[in-house]
């Protein structure tokens, strides 16, 4: 039995979860954001667990993993791609980047852009040149606007926060309430290492800023200073 066979089998096997029920987070009908997207009800936990069994999967087959129309065998080569990305010289890293900004229309969920984004497009560009970010960041593509964003991370948590509040202010106005959310997110994760930082972001930008992404922001500020945001979008 070939590798993927075994893959389809493992997943088969982990099925937990109800399609319904795997499916709640994501819009996945007609006209929604994951229009088409479909899922087999296996758990993250269950994933990794998998992943770890088939780390030495060939690009090849990585490959054919992400051109799955199944959610989950999307991200389960995401996590063996990023898994890899970490334990990998310099040059082989080179050529996963390569392989992830290829398939970037594969990262076409959520899920998937959370749970890679960062620690393969982040990490790869920590010490290089970081301009591409900009363009996601203008991309009509809803899934390359979010991959901006959270790949950003990365650098937050190496207390970079400078394109963290540079790609914030490009998606301030977006219109789409995925963006919203990752980008209080990660303005949030950026203040919990500067809160002066994510302040001083705040003070100027609040009023361009949807509500949504404010609430995130804000969301571990004290009690008085979240009201005092969530006044100012009323003013």
């Amino acid at each position: 039995m070939n590798m993927l066979m075994q893959i389809k089998d493992a997943l088969q096997n982990a099925m937990s979860v109800p399609v319904h029920k795997a499916a709640a987070f994501f819009k996945t009908g007609a006209g929604d954001y994951a229009q088409g997207d479909e899922f087999i009800g296996v758990t993250v936990p269950d994933l990794r667990k998998i992943a770890n069994k088939f780390m030495f999967l060939t690009l090849d087959d990585l490959q054919t993993l992400l051109e799955s129309k199944i959610n989950e065998e999307r991200l389960l080569a995401l996590i063996i791609v990023t898994k890899n990305y970490q334990n990998e010289t310099d040059q082989a890293k080179e050529k996963l980047y390569q392989f992830y900004m290829k398939n970037l229309k594969q990262v076409n969920n959520w899920n998937l852009v959370d749970a890679s984004a960062h620690l393969i497009l982040g990490a790869h560009l920590w010490d290089k040149d970081r301009s591409v970010l900009l363009e996601l960041a203008t991309s009509e593509i809803l899934w390359e606007r979010r991959i901006a964003i959270v790949s950003t991370w990365y650098f937050i948590r190496k207390n970079d926060l400078t394109w963290t509040f540079k790609i914030a202010q490009l998606l301030q106005r977006d219109t789409h309430d995925l963006i919203h959310k990752a980008v209080g997110w990660m303005l949030r994760e950026a203040g919990k290492r500067d809160q002066e930082q994510l302040v001083t972001f705040l003070d100027q930008h609040t009023c361009k800023m949807p509500r949504t992404m404010l609430r995130y922001a804000i969301e571990k500020f004290p009690e008085s200073m979240r009201k005092s945001y969530l006044l100012k979008k009323h003013i």
